[in-house]
């Protein structure tokens, strides 16, 4: 008895602490940033143990653990911690932050992924990265910065449309344009401007500030944009605007710049003595007298008509200096941001105002900005996303056609012709308006007014399921009007023109989604997204005209006697059932798959619905147990994916119907007319991608590599095919056609040198994109005949004739006989090289040290054609004299036998110059440009303490400082028209301008 008392006090003493010791505590805690913010969704893991948790939206957590263990705590962008669990029941914990770009959180359909988990290929930019660079929309920001993503300015005028391209073109009558999503908004990017500007449309992006904008994620393959189903054929581009944080102070942030813009070296004329030297050689070589030449001295009457003068006596007059100017650039941004545990908000507000290098063309945007999240319980949440913005504009028309062009008005008007008549009076030449006139009296404006929002509530129903559920407006008014008074050729012709134009365009879209996230065995992770979404688009239009106005001082539309008008409204609306689940082992084998079902109003009865489906595979090989002691090795994964996705954009409304319309009036009586012929079986163009990829870190992810092949294949074009006449109708839209786009994509990221406050970063990527049409009944022949689209052939393929030499012997061009029947006619025109780029990328070094910061960027392209349509008119061989000016090339013309040169004796005789299109004119477009130069001193914080400021940064902006190229005009990367058919045609259009800023950033 005694024995079993003894065992049993031993029990007690030593069993039952021993027991007492293993009963869980409950242990509560909040983590943070070092700056003091909370971190929602860091994880939190007993190590050893298959269990968990995760952060709150303020940072907090709650989990049991006995004292002794080993908590694991980690979040995305921070450092790997653990602690050791002891009788503390409330601990906080800091997380340190991480450089490694594998720990972002990137932003991807309907969710955020760990960068190092990606499936699909996805490319995420930090907005602070390019939101210095002085252009008036965030995707020009976006040129050179993502391996397979082109980008190209049609003009130098801030606001205008920009180029932008993923993964090439896969469409002829549809849009090639990505979809682009703010803040889970899908906004219009097509123009609403009705007012032509000669081809030329404006940017609609260019309302939203970038500098609201937190990151911007580019989706690329069919993976990672079939989520997206219908419009994702060419790609997503996400935009994440900021937000405040919970649990932190309230900070101020002011950004203010302001700089110059002007431009490049511009076109290189000749001067009058040279221009009437060419004329009189023209003449010679025409085989007419040298005594009738159209420049000899004034007295020498020639069947009555007197002499110009002689070559040497003709002036010169700069109309480009006139019309070319510095341009002034400000900007300025104020950002409030804040939040507590249970309110975060961001409210900004920003001004920018850009004078572009050709006069009369400006650029204002006033924008404002607020976002607002809430926690009503722990478990329910709602927020709203707003941006109001209004984009003023005062146009000009630039590019094709000599009615009000400015810039043809001063490009090709001679340089020895007068500015002035003899009596004083206005010179007009050519069927230009006078420079000078066009400076002082052009009066077109255009104010854009944008909201673009959405309302959002959302729930935790169980542990890791989620519903939310939200209403997006984008809602635009585009307000445009112009007045050519009598002095211009417009308005002198019908006593002043005025025209008003009123466009309205509504988005608006209803979404709910269902979202389930659980790891379980610590090994499995599952997730899965179920949603519906319903979209309408209105649209609405009306324009007014007026003609034969009292005087110039009435420019009303109610002041002219005879007035017409037109209107029109158009709508359209998609519905969508979505869902995607996602599985991963022991964060090692990764598999992902969607389906996106979408039925649209645009499409025949008996095709309403398409299905885009995706799956994805990766392998994170470097968790292998083979690989842990390759320490070199940071990061080795493999991706594979395949997907399909869907085009409806650039097609009319009502595409497939049958339809008639109004106003065919016969003697004040109403008629209708049929106009459209129906086709219920039009549907979707498709387009599959396969994709593979391959991410590689090296030495602590100093080295970052990332390889994407590719191949789209989009079949049933939606085309506008002829009919015949005898059928009444001109055109059907038809599916018909298909197009492949095969590339590569290759980034490079570096940390080059990491000492003692020295550091030196550099980024590179490259990609090549081979564009084939495999298929298509008709060949489509795009603006300026120069280019066409035909099978078998790249998108934007010029056919010319083919100039093979200039002989040397007598002068006269030489042209390829392509189907050698021994004359040249339409069918010796051929393929000579397209639009498209054969490699395109980015280089940029950023290096700091002790608060000094230098970022230098380069972007390139190589292997595309640039259309010089200017060069066409101004090396014109005397076949234009007085209604062309003539470029210094021309002086480099064969003059006599044995020369060797490509321009051919100048006549108006012949093939020489009077064969169009040439190949003469199509020039290498390749480029090296220095697209941006910053330089920056971060102000220490010793000093900015006494004056309450938390950080300061002073800096130095440069803009497209430096260009290498062969083009012989002013900049390659200019294209006369928005049409999607045409690119890489340069008439009449501004060069990108250089600038120069000075900025200040303040945080308070």
């Amino acid at each position: 008895m005694q024995n079993l008392l003894s065992v049993w006090i031993v029990w007690l003493f030593t069993g039952g602490w021993l027991l007492a010791q293993s009963v869980p505590t409950r242990l509560s805690g909040f983590i943070r940033a070092e700056n003091g913010e909370a971190l929602p969704g860091a994880n939190v893991v007993v190590k050893g143990q298959n269990k968990g948790t995760s952060s709150d939206a303020n940072g907090r957590f709650s989990l049991d653990a006995r004292p002794g263990q080993t908590l694991v705590i980690s979040a995305i962008g921070y450092q790997t911690t653990e602690l050791t669990v002891d009788n503390r029941t409330d601990v906080t914990i800091a997380l340190r932050e991480s450089s490694s770009q594998l720990n972002e959180v990137v932003v991807v359909g309907y969710g955020t992924q760990d960068r190092k988990n990606l499936v699909g290929a996805v490319t995420q930019v930090n907005a602070d990265q390019i939101k210095n660079r002085p252009v008036a929309s965030f995707e020009q920001q976006l040129q050179g910065q993502v391996a397979g993503v082109q980008v190209s300015a049609n003009t130098g005028v801030p606001g205008d449309g920009i180029y932008f391209r993923i993964r090439g073109n896969t469409s002829i009558n549809a849009s090639n344009d990505p979809l682009y999503v703010v803040d889970g908004v899908f906004i219009n990017n097509q123009s609403l401007q009705k007012i032509t500007t000669q081809g030329q449309a404006n940017n609609p992006l260019a309302d939203i500030n970038p500098a609201d904008i937190e990151s911007i994620s580019i989706l690329k393959d069919a993976e990672a944009t079939a989520i997206y189903g219908a419009r994702a054929a060419n790609g997503v581009v996400v935009i994440t605007t900021k937000r405040g944080a919970y649990n932190s102070k309230t900070k101020v942030s002011l950004n203010a710049s302001a700089g110059q813009a002007w431009a490049p070296k511009l076109w290189d004329l000749v001067t009058g003595p040279e221009h009437a030297t060419i004329i009189n050689e023209a003449w010679i070589n025409d085989g007419k007298p040298f005594e009738t030449r159209p420049f000899r001295p004034k007295d020498q009457l020639v069947n009555g008509v007197a002499g110009r003068g002689l070559p040497e006596e003709q002036p010169t007059y700069d109309r480009l200096g006139d019309i070319f100017r510095t341009g002034a650039l400000q900007n300025y941004d104020l950002a409030v941001s804040g939040g507590n545990q249970q309110t975060r908000f961001y409210l900004g507000g920003g001004y920018t105002s850009q004078q572009a290098t050709l006069r009369t063309n400006d650029f204002q945007r006033a924008s404002f900005k607020l976002n607002l999240d809430h926690e009503l319980t722990n478990k329910i949440r709602i927020g709203t996303s707003n941006i109001f913005s209004q984009s003023n504009r005062t146009n000009a028309r630039v590019g094709d056609g000599p009615q009000g062009g400015i810039l043809q008005a001063a490009l090709h008007t001679p340089t020895y012709l007068p500015k002035f008549n003899a009596d004083g009076t206005y010179a007009k030449w050519a069927g230009f308006d006078n420079l000078d006139v066009l400076i002082n009296n052009t009066d077109m404006q255009s104010i854009s007014t944008r909201y673009i929002g959405n309302l959002y509530g959302e729930i935790d129903i169980i542990d890791g399921l989620k519903f939310r559920s939200s209403w997006s407006l984008d809602y635009n008014i585009y307000d445009e009007y112009e007045y050519w008074n009598t002095l211009t050729n417009r308005g002198s012709a019908s006593r002043g023109l005025a025209t008003s134009s009123i466009s309205k365009n509504t988005v608006w879209i209803n979404e709910q989604t269902l979202t389930y996230r659980r790891v379980f065995g610590g090994q499995h992770s599952v997730g899965a997204l179920l949603g519906n979404s319903v979209q309408g688009n209105l649209s609405t239009q009306t324009q007014a005209q007026g003609t034969n106005f009292p005087s110039d001082a009435f420019k009303q539309i109610s002041s002219a006697s005879v007035t017409t008008s037109t209107s029109s409204r158009t709508r359209n609306n998609l519905a969508s059932f979505f869902g995607r689940v996602d599985y991963n082992f022991a964060k090692k084998y990764f598999i992902e798959a969607s389906l996106r079902a979408d039925a649209s109003s645009r499409f025949g009865t008996n095709n309403k619905w398409g299905y885009f489906p995706s799956a994805g595979l990766a392998w994170q090989v470097k968790q292998e147990n083979f690989l842990q002691n390759a320490t070199f090795l940071s990061d080795l994964k493999l991706r594979a994916s395949i997907g399909w996705t869907g085009n409806q954009n650039g097609i009319n409304d009502f595409a497939s119907r049958g339809l008639w319309g109004g106003g065919y009036n016969y003697q004040d009586n109403p008629g209708t007319f049929p106009v459209q012929l129906a086709n219920p079986d039009l549907k979707w163009e498709t387009t599959r991608q396969v994709n593979v990829g391959l991410n590689v870190g090296l030495f602590n992810n100093r080295i970052g590599l990332e390889v994407n092949a590719y191949s789209k294949y989009t079949y049933d074009l939606l085309l506008q095919v002829p009919l015949a006449q005898s059928s009444g109708f001109a055109s059907i839209y038809r599916n018909d056609g298909e197009i492949s786009n095969r590339g590569l994509e290759f980034s490079l990221n570096t940390v080059n040198l990491e000492s003692r406050g020295l550091t030196w970063n550099t980024t590179f990527n490259i990609a090549a994109n081979v564009n084939r049409i495999e298929k298509l009944s008709l060949p489509v022949d795009a603006n300026y005949a120069t280019q066409r689209l035909l099978e078998g052939y790249p998108y934007h393929a010029f056919f010319v004739y083919k100039q093979l030499n200039v002989s040397p012997e007598n002068g006269d061009a030489v042209y390829d006989d392509y189907n050698k029947d021994g004359i040249l006619t339409a069918a010796d025109r051929q393929y000579v090289g397209t639009a498209l780029p054969k490699f395109v990328g980015g280089l940029n070094n950023t290096l700091s040290y002790k608060g000094f910061d230098v970022s230098l960027f380069f972007n390139f392209s190589y292997g595309n054609k640039v259309n010089n349509n200017n060069r066409f008119f101004h090396e014109s061989g005397g076949t234009r004299d007085d209604r062309r000016a003539i470029n210094k090339n021309q002086l480099n013309r064969w003059q006599k036998p044995g020369d060797i040169t490509d321009v051919p004796r100048v006549t108006t005789q012949g093939n020489n110059y009077n064969l169009n299109p040439s190949s003469r004119f199509i020039e290498d477009g390749s480029f090296v440009r220095l697209n941006s130069l910053v330089i920056g001193y971060t102000i220490p914080k010793t000093l900015l303490r006494k004056v309450g400021i938390s950080s300061a940064r002073v800096y130095y902006n440069g803009s497209n400082l430096w260009l290498l190229s062969n083009y012989q005009g002013p900049d390659p990367e200019v294209n006369v028209t928005a049409n999607p058919t045409t690119q890489a045609h340069d008439l009449g259009t501004p060069p990108l301008p250089r600038t120069a800023q000075l900025g200040l950033n303040l945080t308070l």
